[in-house]
This record gives structure tokens, sequence and C-alpha cells, in this order.
């Protein structure tokens, strides 16, 4: 099986910054695309950002020039390294892998637990 094991969440102040990483474990042959994701209360899950295994990237246009996603095929690792954080960038920040546990296999979509950001103002 797959596991996702996020980290790096925590409580900053507007203006702020943190790095959170995903590290993708188990039966794993490649790995696709490696997203980042969050959710705020009483709202719906966003995209935040994704990178794809070619390193091509995407952003919402409310992080764009803020965030940076960045990945270690080596380590089966996703980064997200958020600057000057902002109260609306509060949320539940959950990872989604894109992957073949085997070269016969389909691709499949895995999720990490998620882990809490949350900005004061």
């Amino acid at each position: 099986q797959v596991q996702l094991v996020e980290s790096g969440g925590g409580s900053v102040q507007a203006g702020g910054s943190l790095r959170l990483s995903c590290v993708a474990s188990g039966s794993i042959f490649s790995i696709n695309v490696m997203r980042w994701y969050r959710q705020a209360p009483g709202q719906q899950r966003e995209l935040v950002a994704g990178i794809t295994s070619d390193s091509t990237t995407t952003y919402a246009d409310s992080v764009k020039g803020r965030f940076t996603i960045s990945r270690d095929n080596a380590k089966n690792t996703v980064h997200l390294q958020m600057s000057s954080l902002k109260p609306e960038d509060t949320g539940v920040y959950s990872c989604y892998v894109d992957l073949r546990t085997d070269w016969r296999a389909i691709r499949r979509a895995f999720w990490g637990q998620g882990t809490q950001v949350t900005v004061s103002s």
C-alpha cells in the first residue's frame, strides 16, 4: 500500500513563512502529478499548487508569487514553500499524489491526512 505523510504545518503571523512537506512511501513504481489542496472552515477544498513529473507547475491565482511547489523524485517528496502568508491562507492543507504502484497498474490517487496551517493577523 501507499502512505502519504505530511509535515510542516503550524501557526504563524501574517507575513510569515511555512514549508510543508509530503513524503510518499510504500509500493510506488512511478509518480505522475503531485498537488497541494487546502480547505478552509465552511469552504470547499481548493487546489493550491501542482507539479508534474517533468516539473511543470501550476498555482492558484491567490498564491502566485508567494508559494512555490517543488518535488524530490528520488525521495518521493513534494514541498510547498509558503511566504508572505495571509489570514486567508488558513486551512487544512492536504497532499495529493497520482501514481502507479506497478508498471502494469493503472494510475491511482492517494491523499495525505492533512496538516493545519493557521495565519493570524
